[in-house]
């Protein structure tokens, strides 16, 4: 009759272990005053800044055209210059920043909230806005690009936030930017947007 409580304690100890090496969030908020210019136009107008993100892993903010893209890690010149991941509205993103790290404690992928515009609505009644949830990967010194792994809209999904977890932490390890495809996840309302997305071809 002993084999019962010992297969339950190594059971036990089983889901511990799982536990402890789940993927957790730490939380950053990037500030556009504080951030280095590293690019500016007058026509657009368009900017690339580099700002502080978690550690050493910095944030890459870019806008052109009243629409915004953000990338994350050490990504390669090719990327801070000509990668852009937005909508075709009107957009913006939110300064609250969520990293998912691993449980080497290594940043694997971000979670941010964009606010896309409803193009029906004018100039003489008050813009309605969507809200998506964007998974992203975040760059390493192997693999110098970061890019979206996949969309959650916030207004139609009650578990939005879980959901983009999930996205984070099974998709994004193995998420090769350029080759793999960003996939909308749950219910997709009228107000999320039309993704628009430049890569590279080379991410040197």
């Amino acid at each position: 009759m002993r084999p019962i409580p010992i297969l339950l304690a190594a059971a036990v100890a089983a889901c511990s272990a799982a536990a402890a090496k789940a993927n957790e969030s730490v939380y950053t908020e990037r500030n556009l005053d504080a951030c280095k210019t590293l690019s500016q136009q007058d026509e657009g107008p368009s900017v690339t800044l580099q700002c502080d993100g978690y550690k050493d892993f910095a944030v890459y903010f870019k806008e052109g055209d009243l629409r915004q893209s953000q990338a994350y890690g050490p990504v390669s010149k090719a990327y801070i210059d000509e990668a852009f991941e937005s909508f075709g509205p009107f957009n913006h993103s939110n300064a609250r920043i969520e990293w998912r790290l691993d449980a080497d404690k290594r940043p694997v992928a971000t979670i941010l909230r964009w606010f896309v515009s409803d193009p029906e609505t004018t100039s003489d009644t008050e813009t309605r806005y969507g809200q998506v949830l964007v998974v992203a990967t975040v760059a390493t010194p192997d693999d110098p690009t970061s890019c979206v792994v996949g969309y959650v809209d916030a207004l139609e999904n009650e578990d939005a936030n879980t959901l983009a977890r999930k996205i984070a932490d099974e998709e994004a390890p193995g998420f090769t930017c350029g080759t793999s495809e960003p996939q909308w996840h749950g219910q997709r309302g009228k107000l999320a947007g039309e993704p628009m997305r430049y890569l590279p071809e080379k991410a040197e």
